[in-house]
């Protein structure tokens, strides 16, 4: 009965009795009696219906039960189980929560809140989201010029009388009083185990992003000065656009279920962005990295930060982010999972001459390296041309070159990928 509920509350599927864990018949001696008793326990025990045959071969009976996957939740006795792959889990929690939530057609941000009016807002941030809806021409003036309560009820920020959970994260001054973990964590760590510092930033979504954005580029981001004329010109060592839709991004997908805030790692060669939370069901990395259609873990608040001209609707973020890496002489940022959340993992381009002489490199290897750069590839010829160096230096330094990035990929202090480029040239 347990399999059964939970084959119902995901996606459907066969169950097999009489069959050994290798699929060979193993004979069952009651099949009549369960092909009677399993379709009607069944419907008296779960309140569905299955299909249940009963199918004879020369190595005896064996009875096939057919689950349809169910459009609301089936408990038994009370249980709500649910099958993921191999395996089956009984929902308790937050992940009962949700299951129960997707069932009924819901998401997580769209879940009604009492006790909290829109005079509980924050109207400073009722006027700042005015200004970029405006600029963004996503809304209506006419819409944007209404009150407060009829600018929540435009956004779908609300369900009867009450406000969503959305609307506490987006306007509220303090959402951490009524969702755990509502917040931002910035460290800046030398290595894995040594954080340097760290800040927290708190406040509604809209305050969150704008904080955060001005404490990396003012703390955590490097910038390098110049001048044109007398211009001063700031170059950082990540594109901004792509360090704030990585943010968006995060902001726009937690799972705020969780209870864990939103985590930003910076080191002096990467950049790395995590929060709680899961792609879309049935999708994978490669799903993301393709042109993709847009679906937001939380609609409403999507909507909300699309409204205000901070995020698009199309899917579009994570090539937006590759193609600005690009541009700025980055290689393209690295998504996957890990510690039940999602990672978006930038890095520096290591081949400029600073950072090189930093890794131990003499200027001799700091040219072929740059010569790589530039050129895709180096043979020993080109090296005793560009360093007018005999063959046997430059096979020497060509050596301890490959040596040495051997060392430092291993240790993590180039990208990966880096020895395999001077090798395979």
């Amino acid at each position: 009965m347990k399999w059964i509920c939970g084959f119902a509350n995901a996606y459907g599927g066969t169950i097999f009795i009489g069959k050994n864990d290798t699929g060979n018949v193993v004979d069952l001696k009651d099949a009549k009696k369960l092909l009677e008793e399993i379709p009607n326990k069944v419907r008296d025990t779960l309140g569905i219906l299955v299909d249940v045959n009963l199918h004879q071969t020369d190595q005896g009976k064996f009875i096939e039960i057919l689950v349809e996957q169910y459009p609301y939740p089936v408990n038994y006795k009370g249980q709500y189980h649910y099958r993921s792959g191999s395996t089956k889990q009984e929902l308790k929690g937050a992940a009962l929560n949700k299951f129960l939530l997707q069932k009924k057609g819901k998401r997580w941000d769209g879940v009604p809140v009492p006790n909290v009016s829109t005079k509980d807002l924050k109207q400073e941030t009722f006027d700042f989201f005015r200004k970029r809806a405006f600029r963004s021409q996503r809304i209506d003036e006419e819409s944007l010029a209404d009150s407060n309560e009829h600018l929540i009820e435009n956004l779908q920020l609300k369900e009867g009388n009450y406000l969503k959970r959305a609307s506490i994260l987006l306007f509220h001054p303090n959402p951490e009083k009524f969702i755990t973990g509502a917040y931002i964590k910035i460290g800046f760590f030398e290595r894995d185990s040594d954080l340097r510092f760290q800040d927290e930033i708190h406040g509604n979504l809209f305050e969150q992003i704008e904080k955060t954005t001005e404490l990396l580029f003012t703390k955590y981001i490097k910038a390098l000065i110049s001048y044109e004329g007398l211009n001063r010109v700031e170059t950082y060592e990540y594109p901004k656009e792509a360090i704030r839709e990585a943010l968006l991004n995060a902001v726009a997908h937690k799972d705020y279920s969780g209870g864990a805030p939103i985590q930003i790692s910076v080191y002096k060669d990467k950049f790395m962005i995590w929060n709680e939370g899961q792609l879309p069901e049935n999708w994978t990395i490669e799903t993301l990295l393709d042109k993709h259609s847009s679906k937001p873990f939380n609609p409403d608040i999507a909507n909300a930060l699309f409204r205000s001209g901070y995020i698009e609707s199309w899917g579009r973020g994570i090539s937006k982010m590759t193609e600005q890496c690009f541009n700025f002489g980055l290689p393209a940022p690295l998504f996957f999972f890990k510690s039940s959340g999602f990672w978006v993992e930038f890095r520096k381009d290591i081949y400029n001459h600073n950072q090189l002489k930093d890794l131990g490199l003499n200027e001799r290897q700091i040219k072929a390296v740059l010569f790589v750069k530039d050129n895709g590839k180096i043979n020993n010829s080109d090296y005793q041309a560009i360093n007018d160096v005999s063959k046997a230096t430059a096979t020497r330094d060509l050596t301890e070159l490959v040596e040495k990035f051997k060392v430092l990929d291993r240790s993590g202090e180039v990208g990966a990928g880096t020895t395999y480029v001077l090798i395979g040239s």
